[in-house]
């Protein structure tokens, strides 16, 4: 019989802990829980978890901190679970180690593709990192960082490859301007240069470039990968 992978979920809220239990459990995952940071450190020494999701703002400690204290030992998949869809949290989540974001209003769909998505990045039913993202016609090579679509490997540019790698290791995550701009090009440049660049990714992996259906515009904010890894 095959293992279930175990997700522990750290919220001082019961009722988000039951509902992300019941989310995880439909979605094939054992669950275990903790109310606060130092329930999560002690059955943390106790278990074997495969992944975390982690509240941002409890008693005591904070989510931030965990994350830390854990990232000095571990690289278990952690994903901050937030009562805001707020990019300053998300882009220090994700600076401190994190993998991904969840907001709390989430569907349980978008829930367990997130924590599957992460999983398989780290590939932990094998014990080591995936080194493919499949979504469909669409797959990532992380190993020889190569993109192939329909099974044609598509040349990329290193920074547009890194570029969709970022929003495909994310899906669901809205990434904005000035974060990709920051990240990709050290803040010099303005919209107009994240958009040439998405431009170009998209008429190479989309059907129809002008109506994609892999990096979708977030309007007036920045861009979101749709997808769900199989």
């Amino acid at each position: 019989m095959k293992q279930l992978l175990t997700v522990l979920v750290v919220d001082d809220d019961n009722s988000i802990v039951d509902l992300m239990r019941d989310f995880l459990e439909n979605g094939g995952f054992q669950v275990e829980s903790a109310y606060d940071t130092s329930q999560a450190i002690t059955l943390l020494q106790q278990k074997q978890v495969d992944c975390i999701i982690l509240d941002i703002m409890m008693p005591g400690q904070t989510g931030f901190d965990l994350c830390r204290q854990i990232r000095s030992t571990s690289d278990v998949p952690i994903l901050f679970l937030s009562a805001r869809d707020d990019d300053v949290n998300k882009i220090r989540g994700l600076g401190l180690g994190a993998d991904d974001y969840i907001v709390k209003t989430a569907s349980p769909a978008e829930v367990v593709a997130r924590v599957r998505a992460v999983l398989r990045r780290y590939g932990a039913q094998q014990g080591t990192r995936l080194m493919t993202l499949n979504y469909g016609p669409l797959v990532l090579d992380l190993t020889a960082m190569e993109v192939r679509v329909n099974g044609k490997e598509i040349s990329f540019t290193p920074r547009e490859y890194e570029l969709l790698r970022l929003l495909a290791e994310h899906p669901r995550q809205v990434f904005t301007y000035e974060h990709l701009l920051e990240t990709f090009w050290s803040g010099v440049g303005d919209k107009h240069t994240v958009r040439v660049h998405i431009s170009r990714i998209r008429e190479k992996i989309e059907v129809d470039p002008n109506n994609p259906q892999y990096i979708v515009n977030v309007w007036g904010v920045g861009y979101r990968f749709e997808g769900i890894p199989t």
